[in-house]
């Protein structure tokens, strides 16, 4: 910005036309920050309109970003009459060996194979109200080993 020219120790004002001329700049670059204010604040509109935090979404849209890579070996095969369950849960795969074998079978069999009392009963050869039993006393056991070992 020219405010005055020093010419053999004489002060001289800027002309009228130096001073058009820095006035004419001045107005450009106000012109210029004006409008590349307005374009960021349009951008951002765009952005708000299509974009959304991760702290907004739902649980079930936060579970769709990401995938768990599943290996046989971070399984735990249990076989139940000609069929095979896999548990990926150490925990509950841990507190299902420790109980006998019989309510070992009707737990795999009443919840991850689906099947009822009767078809377990025929299935095991006992009665009906008898798988009934050991499963809520197979179930207590579980409720009771899992609870102990919950922070492990």
């Amino acid at each position: 910005m020219i405010v005055s020219k020093k010419m053999e120790g004489i002060i001289m004002s800027p002309t009228a036309y130096e001073k058009r001329r820095i006035s004419e700049f001045d107005s450009y670059c106000k012109h210029v920050l004006r409008n590349e204010a307005k374009d960021i604040q349009r951008q951002l509109a765009r952005k708000r309109k299509v974009e959304i935090s991760f702290s907004d979404l739902s649980e079930m849209d936060l579970n769709q970003l990401y995938v768990f890579d599943e290996y046989k070996t971070d399984k735990h095969f249990f076989h139940v009459i000609n069929e095979q369950v896999a548990l990926q849960s150490n925990h509950l795969s841990r507190a299902l060996k420790k109980l006998s074998d019989t309510k070992q079978k009707v737990i795999l069999l009443s919840y991850f194979l689906e099947m009822t009392d009767q078809e377990i009963g025929e299935a095991l050869n006992v009665a009906r109200s008898t798988i009934q039993y050991r499963r809520s006393a197979a179930l207590k056991e579980l409720k009771a080993e899992m609870e102990e070992h919950e922070h492990e």
